[in-house]
């Protein structure tokens, strides 16, 4: 076990209740109200899909953070405690996210295949591309065991609630452990990262695979699950490294946070960066190289058009996402210089953001047809739904933070690594 020492609690900035929560909610509420609005614009089944989105960009940063948490007590990490707590504010967001997918199981009751087609045995596959119906289909029926309403829902609930009491657990031992510094908080938490650790892998890999990956279930790809969890962990390193230049900004963690702490985050974000790269190269490879048509159609729709042959605006999406979400950041963050420069991590950070959101849209939307079978294309107005449905969502994960975020100290004042993080060199 590391030193027990200390931070002096009197040394410690105190947080404030008026850091724009507020704002923060009405953000969110006034996208939600404008998606929803989108339905009398653009249909049900567009603001289906965009809510779709919104759901697995912002449950996958919640997820990151869940990881990092589990991950920096399994291995006992030092340079990260003084960043930690800032995920623990951050995983309050599950409840919310959970209440938030609760659409989405509606909309499906009220139209089955409004998203997923295999909840209507009844759906008419030639709508899509395909023939006969879901009922008929022979991929179907031998998959039918996991592809149903039932197992969707349960799936979904056991996954959400295993998430949110993880994450009570790891926030009540670091908040207890700030007022009587007993050491059991830290074993507990290390405790539950062993138990965590796995069960949100597996969950991970399972709602990705039900909520995007079966859009098309047609589909097969063994590396999905691990897809997801470098976004999730890419997007949470990302939001952290934002947290740290906003409450630098705000002289929170003046005296507190150095060009150490930056480099490491910086360093672990590029390694993230290379390992997206290596799983979704491989993933792209092994499709390419076996040339089986139930697994290379899903890239085809990717890049032209079934009815005419030609060149679809989701090909140029593919080619954005491979040089923007390998090469820019890649470039970007090789540099020492580039890593404890916090301005230059904040561009990166925020870019990282960005073209993980571009990522999920590329995943999700290409399965909502047009009637020549065709996905819609990627710049139409049903995009402004998806944009809506971020913001909405964000804003709301945005509050649970800020909310929970004076509830506790700037730092786990009393954590046994807290001496070794606050002295931290590289």
């Amino acid at each position: 076990m590391a030193s027990s020492t200390t931070a002096n609690p009197s040394a410690v900035p105190a947080v404030t209740a008026n850091n724009g929560s507020g704002k923060a909610l009405a953000i969110g509420v006034g996208g939600i109200l404008l998606t929803i609005a989108g339905i009398f614009v653009s249909g049900g089944s567009k603001v289906a899909y965009a809510w779709l989105t919104a759901m697995t960009f912002w449950t996958g940063m919640a997820l990151g953070m869940l990881l990092l948490i589990m991950i920096h007590h399994i291995f006992d990490a030092n340079w990260s405690t003084i960043i930690r707590r800032q995920f623990e504010h951050g995983v309050s967001a599950f409840r919310w996210l959970a209440l938030l997918f609760v659409p989405l199981v509606i909309a499906s009751v009220i139209d089955p295949s409004v998203l997923w087609k295999y909840f209507d045995v009844t759906f008419d596959l030639a709508s899509v591309g395909g023939s006969g119906t879901v009922g008929e289909d022979v991929l179907y029926t031998k998959k039918s065991g996991m592809l149903n309403f039932h197992f969707f829902v349960g799936a979904t609930a056991i996954s959400f609630l295993g998430w949110m009491f993880l994450a009570s657990r790891f926030r009540r031992n670091s908040f207890h452990q700030d007022q009587d510094g007993d050491i059991k908080w830290t074993r507990s938490s290390r405790v539950w990262s062993a138990v965590g650790l796995p069960f949100t892998a597996v969950t991970l890999s399972l709602v990705v695979i039900l909520w995007v990956k079966a859009l098309d279930y047609h589909w097969f790809s063994t590396m999905y699950g691990v897809w997801y969890f470098a976004e999730c962990v890419r997007g949470a390193l990302a939001i952290g490294i934002l947290i740290m230049c906003w409450l630098t900004t705000r002289g929170d963690y003046q005296g507190v946070l150095t060009k150490n702490h930056w480099y490491s985050i910086g360093m672990l974000s590029f390694a993230f960066t290379v390992f997206w790269a290596y799983v979704t190269f491989s993933q792209y490879f092994l499709i390419w190289n076996a040339n089986i048509p139930e697994e290379t159609f899903w890239y085809n729709i990717r890049e032209i058009q079934a009815s005419t042959g030609e060149v679809n605006q989701w090909k140029w999406v593919g080619m954005l996402i491979l040089f923007g979400h390998f090469f820019v950041p890649f470039f970007g963050l090789i540099g020492y210089q580039a890593k404890i420069s916090p301005k230059w991590m904040m561009v990166m950070a925020s870019w990282i953001m960005a073209i993980i959101l571009i990522d999920i849209i590329y995943n999700i939307w290409p399965a909502k047809k047009d009637e020549l079978g065709d996905p819609l294309p990627f710049l139409a107005i049903h995009q402004l739904w998806t944009l809506t449905a971020v913001i909405g969502v964000g804003g709301i994960c945005v509050w649970a933070y800020l909310k929970s975020f004076p509830t506790a100290k700037l730092i786990p004042i009393r954590d046994p690594r807290i001496g070794e993080s606050l002295t931290y060199h590289e």
